[in-house]
């Protein structure tokens, strides 16, 4: 490095490659997480983008559907997931207390404790 251009030349040009080789490997998984396209056509893409990886690359995000059907598979997964988390409500947690509290799992000082962390949160 000879001077400062030389430097902030560098390292523009180290961003830059950092960003093509962060976007091939994010294609790469993308290619291979997918359901929807099957053997030879992963084969195909990953041939064009080893190939052409510009160019391959570029015709793969815009060839890619929005939405696949991996895509709506995880979202009704998340989806589920959130509806039981929000399925337990406060009195579910204050009837499991109670059971504790009655089974002689905690104690009375025990149960006034965590039913007022449960009201409060």
């Amino acid at each position: 490095m000879n001077s400062l251009g030389d430097f902030l030349i560098w390292s523009i040009e180290m961003f830059f490659l950092i960003i093509a080789i962060w976007v091939f490997i994010a294609i790469f998984s993308d290619i291979f997480r997918r359901t929807d396209i099957h053997g030879g056509a992963k084969a195909g893409w990953m041939i064009l983008i080893f190939i052409l990886p510009f160019v391959g690359c570029m015709i793969y995000i815009i060839a890619r559907p929005k939405v696949t059907p991996g895509d709506v598979q995880m979202m009704a997964q998340a989806d589920a997931a959130n509806k039981a988390v929000a399925g337990v409500s406060t009195a579910d947690e204050l009837a499991k207390l109670q059971q504790l509290k009655d089974a002689g799992t905690i104690n009375q000082a025990e149960y006034d404790s965590l039913k007022a962390k449960t009201l409060a949160g």
